[in-house]
């Protein structure tokens, strides 16, 4: 029997996926969310890549840009070179996921197989910022290897990928929300998308956090989107305070339309009062028959119809941020050249449309050009029409204002700048998009007649971000500097509490301490989510969404969040970057053994370690120093390290104090914080307290807390009255 024979019939059970866990924040993997899929590969752990005959060339052939996985080899081709050599379908399985997601375009690269103790069966982890998208990539990638495996089984993957590609479309950001939150992350500032989906996203935590919409933010005021959207009113407004706009009025009938046109002198522009994107826009018309039908398109466009003069010259897209000009395009003429064969409409679709940076998407540059009302009255005034068959070598205007898609920022001439400025701060935009129409845009307005034609709230971005010809503009960037500053990051103190005792206790009185230092606080923990002393939910809270709603709370000043490793293990955590992480012990027979393949103090230790993973180089670790494991987990964090201890003499402590270190320990029955030699005291133990296991493991977590509460600079009289009341302490 052949091997591909056996293939054939192995097949037939394929490739199962045994659970599929969303992973939707820092995790043991990495730092971003991630899919993390248990896969049965059956009988086909029988044959690695190498033995099935065609499966190495059909691959490749299908994705020919897995060129460009690396791999374990650190080398262009490394991943097609182990399939060659022999991988797999778990492997395979995780680079056609992330291939598959790259290609409908979604970012992130980050990806994992893993052998499980049970034969055939892997963990296979990819990235997956959208959770849906994810799961419909890993389903593609499982039917693209069984087809890849037969002879004869063909397989679309421009169909597998267009799928994808519907869905980002759907469900994922939009490229000009995207390029803000891209530059959020560039700057360490985190995140949340808000409902789920759309464009509606939360940047930074709690009371520093800031939203946007797209290019809006809410510093866009309400009334100036309505001024904006009127645009007879903005240009009244504009021309009140001196800025240039063209003459114009408002017409409330086709008669009215012709008799405003002849008033002010042809060529005129029919535009909707508050249309968009450029919709029932005419330019240029010269014949009462053109402003008719013009007035007719428009009217179904806007609420009303502007007819206004033309102004000759090139319309230009600039854009304002926090009142500086930070990136400008020009628009284009569009024509076709005649070949003498074929017919306008044909020649639009293989002159034009078949440039790929044109589409019907947010990620196309350009937009298809189709045979619209206003493509026909500009080739009707040519005298012709759709199937005209133009002579060869006759240009054939189509349209005389294309997309906003050449840079021309470096061009811009100061005044205009200035002027643009003005005419954001008068509508009353924090950030907007001036159209204005000039022949020449580095010379003044005033010397060439330019004018500002209209003013718009939450302009694309795209064109900047993804010019046709031109720079590229770190828009996103200027827009997270209008918001945040240059130096603020929008965090609020977050703490972490993970281990496997104590969490809850911890949680409990670090929140305590820092509502009475003044701090609105909110706390997710085993015994339910609180905002300062009120009890929000009552139980079972410790979740991923319940820290969640800790984060998009605008009062809240500081978080603190109880995570088990259940948690950390089935959900990941809310958020991506902390102040203080606390580890508070590993119990070397820890309740989670079993759970997820955790069976040894070493699958804990890999687990707890994601908090102290994501602690903040301006951050502290919170650590146990009777715990080797802990101390050993100390190496891992990026800031500073604190160290609890009850015997000042462990050997972790007197090397951590040595090095001017702080610690919070207990010494001749007395809570001591100590940075190297320098010691302050701060409470008294009653006599009995380091008697029963229970009362140690009591003080361990007063030390805790106190330690966390010194890393967030709580006054230290606050924390010396406070911990009075504990149990175990007395007045001194």
């Amino acid at each position: 029997m052949t091997v591909s024979a056996n293939i054939t019939s192995v097949n037939k059970g394929g490739i199962t996926f045994i659970d599929i866990r969303h992973l939707n924040g820092p995790n043991i993997w990495t730092y971003y969310p991630v899919l993390e899929a248990i896969v049965d590969i059956g009988a086909l752990e029988e044959f690695p890549s190498n033995i099935i005959p065609g499966f190495y060339q059909r691959l490749s052939s299908w994705i020919p840009s897995l060129i460009e996985h690396r791999c374990s080899y650190e080398e262009r081709g490394g991943f097609l070179r182990r399939v060659k050599d022999g991988t797999w379908p778990g492997h395979i399985l995780e680079h056609i996921t992330l291939e598959l997601q790259n290609l409908a375009g979604m970012p992130g690269g980050f990806g994992k197989a893993r052998e499980t103790p049970l034969r055939g069966v892997y963990k296979v982890i990819v990235s997956a910022w959208h959770k849906d998208i994810t799961y419909s990539a890993l389903f593609a990638a499982r039917e693209l290897i069984l087809a890849a495996m037969e002879p004869h089984q063909p397989y679309d993957v421009d169909a597998a990928v267009g799928q994808l590609r519907s869905l980002v479309e759907k469900l994922w950001l939009g490229p000009s929300t995207a390029c803000i939150v891209d530059a959020a992350m560039n700057r360490n500032i985190p995140a949340i998308r808000l409902l789920g989906e759309g464009n509606l996203v939360q940047l930074g935590y709690g009371a520093l956090s800031q939203r946007i919409w797209t290019a809006e933010t809410e510093r866009t005021p309400a009334i100036a989107e309505n001024i904006s959207r009127d645009k007879n009113l903005t240009k009244t407004l504009l021309r009140a305070c001196g800025l240039p706009v063209p003459k114009g009025d408002v017409a409330n009938s086709i008669e009215d339309a012709w008799e405003i046109a002849q008033n002010i002198g042809l060529p005129v522009v029919v535009k909707p009062t508050d249309g968009n994107h450029g919709r029932g826009v005419f330019i240029g018309l010269t014949t009462k028959e053109e402003v008719e039908e013009s007035y007719r398109i428009a009217s179904e466009e806007g609420s009303h119809v502007l007819i206004e003069g033309y102004i000759p010259g090139t319309e230009h897209r600039l854009l304002i941020v926090g009142g500086e000009l930070v990136a400008a395009n020009r628009g284009d003429s569009v024509s076709i050249i005649g070949d003498g064969i074929s017919t306008i409409t044909e020649l639009i679709n293989c002159q034009i449309n078949a440039d790929p940076r044109r589409g019907t998407t947010e990620n196309h540059p350009l937009n298809t050009i189709y045979l619209d009302s206003a493509v026909q009255i500009e080739i009707t005034r040519q005298g012709l029409n759709g199937d005209s068959v133009p002579p060869f070598g006759l240009e054939v205007l189509i349209q005389r204002n294309g997309n906003h898609a050449l840079d021309v920022t470096d061009l811009v001439h100061p005044s205009i700048a200035k002027s643009a400025s003005l005419a954001a701060r008068i509508v009353g935009l924090d950030i907007a998009g001036i159209d204005l129409v000039v022949s020449d845009i580095s010379h003044p307005l005033s010397q060439q007649g330019g004018a500002i034609v209209e003013v718009n709230a939450g302009p694309s971005l795209l064109m900047h971000i993804k010019p046709a010809i031109g720079q590229v503009r770190p828009v996103g960037q200027a827009i997270l500097n209008h918001l945040f500053g240059k130096d603020n990051d929008g965090r609020i103190p977050i703490v972490g509490i993970s281990g496997s005792h104590g969490k809850t206790t911890v949680a409990r009185l670090v929140a305590q301490l820092l509502v009475l230092s003044g701090k609105y606080t909110g706390l997710a923990c085993s015994n339910g989510l609180y905002l300062n002393h009120r009890q929000i939910c009552r139980s079972n809270s410790a979740t991923w969404d319940a820290a969640e709603r800790i984060l998009m709370n605008r009062l809240v000043e500081v978080a603190v969040f109880e995570n088990d490793g259940k948690a950390i293990l089935s959900e990941g955590l809310a958020y991506d970057r902390c102040t203080v992480g606390v580890i508070t012990n590993i119990d070397k027979t820890h309740e989670h053994y079993g759970l997820y393949d955790i069976k040894t103090p070493r699958h804990i230790f890999n687990v707890l370690r994601t908090q102290v993973d994501i602690v903040l180089p301006s951050g502290f670790a919170v650590l146990n120093a009777r715990e080797p494991m802990l101390v050993e987990m100390a190496t891992l964090c990026d800031g500073e390290v604190i160290y609890f201890a009850l015997d000042p003499e462990l050997p972790s402590i007197v090397e951590h104090r040595a090095q001017n270190g702080r610690t919070v320990l207990i010494s001749n029955h007395k809570i001591i914080l100590a940075t190297g030699s320098i010691e302050i005291t701060v409470a008294e133990l009653v006599e009995s307290a380091l008697i029963e296991e229970k009362a140690i493991l009591e003080v361990e977590n007063i030390l805790t807390a106190i330690a966390v509460t010194w890393a967030l600079g709580i006054n230290l009289d606050l924390i010396c009255k406070e911990i009075q009341t504990f149990s175990t302490i007395k007045s001194s």
